[in-house]
C-alpha cells in the first residue's frame, strides 16, 4: 500500500483530463527513445517520434474496438501518405499535385464528421513530417523506399496500440472527466445567474447577462462532448450499469440546464419592488449554492465520493420562509409578483431535487426514453451527400479547403524559389497556423511564433549546459509529453516544447544548433503565408456571417416553443423530438456567442457588427430563459393546456413572429416588428392571466406574455442588425 500523501496526488492527477493523454504519448515515446538507444541506432528516433505524435494527433475518444478500427484506417492513410511523399519527392511537379489534390480532400473530410476530420489533419501532418524527415536525411536513398514510411507507420502503430489497450483498462474514465465538466460548467453558469438576484440599483444587467450567455456556451460544449462520448460507448453494449448510470447523470444535468437557464420575470422589475426585503438576496444565495453543490458533484464524480448538498437544501428552506413571509403581508400590488416568484421558487426547488437524484441517479425511472439522437453519417451514401453539400463557395469548410490548399501550394513554391534549410517547416507551420477563420489564425498565428521562440531559447540554453546525448534524449521526452498536455489550453507553452523536443531529436542524429536559425526564419515565413492566405483568399469573415447565425437561433427557439407547446398539449414527456428541440436551441445560442468571440478578434472595420450582435445574443439568450421556464415547468399543467385554444393558438402565433423574424433576419430583408400587436398580445394574455385560478395555466400564459414582450427588444436588434448587413453587401457591390 502505497502512503497516502503519494496516493492523494496520484489521485488528483488522475482527475485531470491531459493527464492520461500524457502519461500515453510518454510511454510511447521513452520506448522508442529507448529501443534506438539499445539498437544504437539513432537515426530512426526522429521518423518513429514523429510517427508517435501524428498517431497521437489522430487519436479521438473511442471504445477499444472502436478506436482499433480508427486505428487500422490510420495506419492505412499513413501508409499510404508517406509512400505517395516518397515516390513523388524528387518531382516537384507531380509533388505540387498530389500536396494541393490531397490536402483540399482531407480538409473536406472535416464535413462528415469530427473523427474523420482529426484523422484526414493528422495524415496531412504526417505527410509533412515524412518530407521533413528525408530533408534531413538528404533525400530518397535508392533501395530504401520502404525505409521512411516503415519507421513513421511504424512509431504511429506503437502509440496506437498503447491508446487501443489503454482503452479496453480504462473506457469510462474519459466519460467521467467530461460528465465532472458538464457538471463543473453548470456550477459556473449557476453562480453567474445568481448574480443577476443581487438586489442593488444602478447594476450592468447587460454585462452580466453577457457574461451568462457566453457560459452557457461553454455549457453546452461541455453537454454535447457527453453526449457523443455516451453514444459512442452505448453503441451494441446497452445494459451495462456503469454505463447506465453515467447516460442518467447526462440526462440530469439536461433537466438542470433548462431549470438554471430559466427566466420567470424581469429581475430589474422584481430587485425595484422588493429591494428592502431579503426575498432576492435568499434566491441568489440559493443559486449560489446550487452552483457549489454541482461543483461539489464535479469533484465527487472525479474521486468517487458522496458528495453534500445540504448547505443549498438549508438555503431552500430559507427561501420559502421568506416567500411565505411575503405573501402573509398580503399586499394586492404584489400579487402577479409573488406568482412569478412562487414559480421561481418552485423551478429551484425542483433544481435541487435533481441534484438530490445525482447522488443516486439509479433511482430515475427505467421507462423514460433514454435514446440518443446519432450525428454520424450512416454510410458511403451519408458520406457522399454531405461532401456534395459542402461542395460550394458558400460553405466555410470547402473555403477553408481551397485555401489551405493553395497556401501549401505556395509554401511550396517559396521553398523552391529561395530553397531555405530545412524549408519543410514552411508547410508545417501553414497546417498548424492556417484555421477556417481570421481570429482563430490570428490567435495561432501570434501563440505559434512566440512558442517557437520560447522553444528555441530553452533549447539552446538546455543543449548547452547539458551536452550529455542521454541527458538531451530525456529532456526530448518530456519537451514531447508537455506538448501534449499543454496544446488544448496552452498552444504557447505547447509550440515551445515541441520545438525543444525537435532542437534535442535532431541534436541525437546532428547538429541541433544548426537548426536554430532556420526553424525560426521558415516559422516566420510559414506563419506569414498562412496569414495572408486568410485575408485574401475568399476570407470568412464572421461578421458578414453574423444575421445568418442570428436567424438560425431564431428558427432553434421557434422549433423549441412549439415543442414545448406540444407537450402542453399532451402531457409531460421527456423524448428525443423534444430534447433534440432544446438542444439545438442552445445548440444555436452558444454558436452565435462563439461567432462573436471571433468576431471580436478581426480587423476594425469587420468588426462593426459585434456591438449590434452582442446586444441581439443579450436579448436572445433572455428570451431563450422565458422559453427555458415554459418547458421546466411542463407537467400538470399538460391538462388545462390541451383544452385552452386560445392560450395554445397565441402560443403559436409567438411562434409564427419568431419565423418570420428569422426568415426577414436570414435575407437581410427590413424586419418588420410588430410591436404593437406584440405588446397587445402581451396584456391580453397577462390580464387572462391575473384572472386565473390555477397556478399551471396562469404560469403559461405569463411566461408566453414575457417572451411577447421580449420579442419586441428581439426583433429591435434584429431590425438594427439586418440593416447593418444590408448596408454591408451595398458596399461590397
Amino acid at each position: 500500500m502505497l502512503p497516502t500523501s503519494l496516493t492523494q496526488p496520484l489521485r488528483r492527477l488522475w482527475t485531470l483530463e491531459p493527464f492520461a493523454y500524457s502519461l500515453r504519448v510518454f510511454i510511447a515515446l521513452a520506448g522508442a527513445m529507448a529501443t534506438c538507444w539499445y539498437l544504437d541506432d539513432m537515426g530512426k528516433l526522429i521518423p518513429l517520434f514523429l510517427g508517435i505524435i501524428a498517431s497521437a494527433l489522430a487519436e479521438t475518444d473511442d471504445t477499444w474496438q472502436g478506436r482499433l478500427q480508427a486505428l487500422l484506417v490510420t495506419l492505412f492513410c499513413f501508409g499510404v501518405a508517406a509512400l505517395s511523399v516518397e515516390l513523388t519527392f524528387a518531382h516537384p511537379l507531380a509533388f505540387a499535385v498530389g500536396l494541393g489534390v490531397s490536402s483540399f480532400a482531407m480538409t473536406m473530410l472535416g464535413a462528415v464528421g469530427q473523427r474523420y476530420a482529426t484523422i484526414a489533419t493528422a495524415t496531412l501532418i504526417l505527410a509533412i513530417y515524412t518530407m521533413i524527415s528525408l530533408e534531413q536525411r538528404g533525400g530518397v536513398a535508392l533501395g530504401e523506399l520502404w525505409r521512411e514510411p516503415l519507421l513513421l507507420v511504424g512509431g504511429a502503430a506503437w502509440y496506437g496500440a498503447i491508446s487501443v489497450v489503454w482503452c479496453a483498462l480504462f473506457s469510462r474514465h474519459p466519460l467521467k472527466l467530461s460528465l465532472a465538466q458538464v457538471f463543473r460548467e453548470l456550477g459556473v453558469y449557476l453562480s453567474l445567474k445568481s448574480a443577476l438576484f443581487e438586489p442593488l440599483r444602478g447594476l450592468d444587467i447587460e454585462q452580466r447577462r453577457l457574461a451568462l450567455a457566453r457560459q452557457n456556451g461553454r455549457v453546452v460544449a461541455a453537454l454535447n462532448q457527453s453526449k457523443e462520448m455516451i453514444f459512442r460507448r452505448l453503441e451494441g453494449q446497452r445494459g451495462g450499469r456503469k454505463l447506465n448510470r453515467y447516460l442518467r447523470l447526462y440526462f440530469i444535468a439536461q433537466d438542470i440546464h433548462e431549470r438554471a437557464s430559466s427566466s420567470h420575470y424581469p429581475y430589474g422589475e422584481l430587485a425595484e419592488a422588493f429591494f428592502h426585503h431579503d426575498i432576492l438576496f435568499r434566491a441568489q444565495r440559493l443559486l449560489d449554492q446550487q452552483g457549489r453543490t454541482c461543483k461539489a458533484l464535479s469533484r465527487a464524480l472525479l474521486l468517487d465520493r458522496p458528495f453534500d448538498h445540504g448547505q443549498s437544501a438549508q438555503a431552500l428552506e430559507d427561501l420559502n420562509a421568506s416567500l411565505s413571509h411575503l405573501r402573509a403581508q398580503q399586499r394586492d400590488e404584489w400579487r402577479d409578483l409573488l406568482r412569478s416568484l412562487a414559480a421561481l421558487a418552485d423551478n429551484l426547488a425542483t433544481l435541487e431535487d435533481k441534484l438530490a437524484s445525482a447522488d443516486n441517479p439509479d433511482a430515475r425511472a427505467d421507462n423514460e426514453d433514454s435514446s440518443l439522437f446519432d450525428r454520424s453519417p450512416r454510410g458511403l451514401g451519408d458520406i457522399a451527400d454531405r461532401l456534395r453539400s459542402h461542395l460550394t463557395l458558400s460553405s466555410p469548410v470547402f473555403r477553408h479547403a481551397l485555401r489551405l490548399s493553395v497556401t501549401l501550394l505556395a509554401g511550396y513554391g517559396v521553398l523552391h524559389w529561395i530553397h531555405p534549410t530545412q524549408g519543410y517547416w514552411i508547410l508545417l507551420t501553414s497546417v498548424f497556423v492556417c484555421r477556417p477563420n481570421f481570429g482563430a489564425t490570428r490567435r495561432f498565428l501570434r501563440q505559434r511564433i512566440q512558442g517557437t521562440v520560447l522553444g528555441l531559447i530553452a533549447g539552446w540554453a538546455l543543449i548547452t549546459l547539458f551536452p550529455a546525448e542521454p541527458i538531451q534524449a530525456l529532456i526530448a521526452v518530456a519537451a514531447g509529453v508537455a506538448f501534449f498536455a499543454t496544446r488544448a489550453r496552452h498552444y504557447t507553452l505547447a509550440t515551445a516544447a515541441i520545438t525543444l523536443m525537435v532542437l534535442c531529436c535532431f541534436n541525437q542524429v546532428g547538429d541541433g544548433f544548426g537548426l536554430i536559425w532556420p526553424r525560426l526564419f521558415d516559422t516566420l515565413l510559414g506563419a506569414a503565408i498562412a496569414g495572408l492566405a486568410v485575408l485574401v483568399i475568399l476570407p470568412d469573415w464572421q461578421g458578414r456571417g453574423l444575421h445568418r447565425q442570428a436567424a438560425t437561433t431564431l428558427e432553434a427557439s421557434a422549433a423549441y416553443l412549439r415543442a414545448i407547446l406540444a407537450q402542453y398539449a399532451q402531457g409531460k414527456r421527456d423524448d428525443l423530438a423534444y430534447r433534440l428541440a432544446r438542444r439545438n436551441a442552445h445548440n444555436a445560442d452558444a454558436t452565435l456567442s462563439t461567432s462573436l468571440g471571433n468576431v471580436l478578434l478581426e480587423p476594425g472595420h469587420f468588426r462593426k457588427d459585434a456591438d449590434l450582435g452582442l446586444r441581439f445574443l443579450v436579448q436572445s439568450h433572455t428570451l431563450l430563459g422565458y422559453l427555458s421556464a415554459l418547458g421546466a415547468h411542463r407537467g400538470a399543467a399538460g391538462a388545462a393546456g390541451a383544452d385552452d385554444a386560445a392560450v395554445m393558438a397565441a402560443g403559436e402565433e409567438v411562434a409564427d413572429t419568431l419565423e418570420h423574424l428569422a426568415r426577414q433576419l436570414a435575407a437581410r430583408a427590413t424586419v418588420a416588428v410588430p410591436e404593437a400587436a406584440l405588446m397587445s398580445h402581451a396584456r391580453a394574455l397577462e390580464a387572462a392571466a391575473a384572472e386565473e385560478a390555477g397556478d399551471e395555466r396562469r404560469l403559461l400564459q405569463t411566461q408566453l406574455a414575457l417572451v411577447s414582450r421580449q420579442l419586441v427588444a428581439v426583433g429591435e436588434s434584429a431590425e438594427r442588425l439586418s440593416a447593418q448587413a444590408s448596408r454591408e453587401q451595398g458596399d461590397l457591390k
